[in-house]
């Protein structure tokens, strides 16, 4: 009785089949790096476009700004409101501050009554109150929401993240991600259309 024959693949084979799982997951994480930073992420649709703004109240940031509850009645006041939702511990929030500031000094914005509140996320209301104190205070009002509800209420993504609201409550765009120089020209416009 002879043993049964058993066939080893030749060695160029060998090494081929050692290298194909590796060099299967290469491509894959490729692809999937590819796709992440694919598209534009301020363009992500957001479903309460053209919807009034979720009912919520929040505490205020003390010693910043109003020492009132903000809540939704704030943004049906019959001007524009942009509300920025932001945080201590975001670095790209800290790369917007300075266009926030900007955008609070703007003469012809304040005229025209828009105001700009804050939404301090998911953070330490002393964290809140240390990163306006040494970035300025842009807000005339601040709500903390320390556990991040009304956040996920409003269709947060991430921080920072900017809403055009109309005067009667609608929220008329979203502005995700940080704002910039560029960014700014993307904003402006949809105030403007939301004041009309």
């Amino acid at each position: 009785m002879s043993a049964p024959e058993t066939t080893t693949p030749a060695p160029g084979r060998r090494r081929l089949l050692i290298f194909l799982p590796l060099a299967a997951f290469v491509v894959l994480a490729a692809l999937f790096y590819v796709r992440l930073g694919a598209g534009d992420s301020s363009r992500i649709p957001s479903p309460l476009i053209g919807k009034q703004v979720p009912a919520f109240s929040l505490p205020p940031l003390e010693g910043v700004g109003t020492q009132q509850a903000f809540s939704d009645g704030d943004l049906r006041l019959g001007k524009v409101t942009l509300v920025n939702v932001f945080a201590s511990w975001c670095v790209p929030c800290r790369d917007e501050h300075p266009y926030l500031v900007l955008l609070s000094r703007d003469g012809d914005l304040r005229t025209k009554g828009v105001r700009i509140v804050g939404l301090a996320y998911k953070d330490e209301p002393s964290n809140s109150r240390k990163f306006l104190g040494e970035m300025g205070n842009p807000y005339g009002q601040v709500g903390v929401d320390r556990s991040g509800r009304v956040g996920i209420d409003w269709g947060v993504y991430g921080v920072p993240e900017t809403f055009v609201v109309r005067g009667d409550g609608t929220i008329a765009y979203k502005f995700i991600g940080p704002l910039s120089e560029e960014g700014l020209q993307t904003l402006r416009p949809e105030i403007a259309k939301a004041m009309r």
